[in-house]
């Protein structure tokens, strides 16, 4: 996998985190407009789609979690010095470990989006402010 489509992949990650948060908005405003007009369901349907959206925002904190993980054991292993080529001869001093650069597929998966998104602790999906927004 190429980190273009390490890239791509979260994009699409965030666009359907957007459009669930989309439908739930479009679903509550629904919910709240009946309620109003008198249905004694749509108060307990409301209450009902928020703790569906509280749910859901468990699961996509605990997926960025776990892509921050990723991500910090990427960003480990680029920094982890590497052994010498040439080995450790015996009756010659040991060789010096030489660190790796952060070039290639680690450098550029730390300097891709996903990657400097992550860096940065960027989330995705449904916020604390789009839950009191919503509801």
């Amino acid at each position: 996998m190429d980190i273009q489509t390490i890239d791509n992949q979260y994009n699409q990650l965030q666009a359907q985190a957007r459009q669930t948060v989309m439908e739930l908005q479009t679903m509550a405003q629904k919910l709240q407009t009946a309620a109003q007009a008198g249905d004694q369901n749509a108060r307990e349907w409301f209450l009902d789609l928020k703790s569906i959206a509280l749910a859901i925002q468990a699961e996509q904190n605990q997926v960025s979690n776990l892509l921050q993980a990723l991500h910090g054991f990427v960003a480990n292993q680029a920094q982890q010095p590497q052994a010498s080529p040439w080995g450790n001869p015996q009756g010659y001093p040991a060789q010096p470990a030489y660190p790796q650069q952060a070039g290639g597929m680690l450098g550029g998966f730390l300097n891709s989006g996903f990657g400097r998104a992550l860096e940065m602790g960027a989330g995705f999906g449904i916020g604390e402010e789009i839950i009191d927004r919503i509801f």
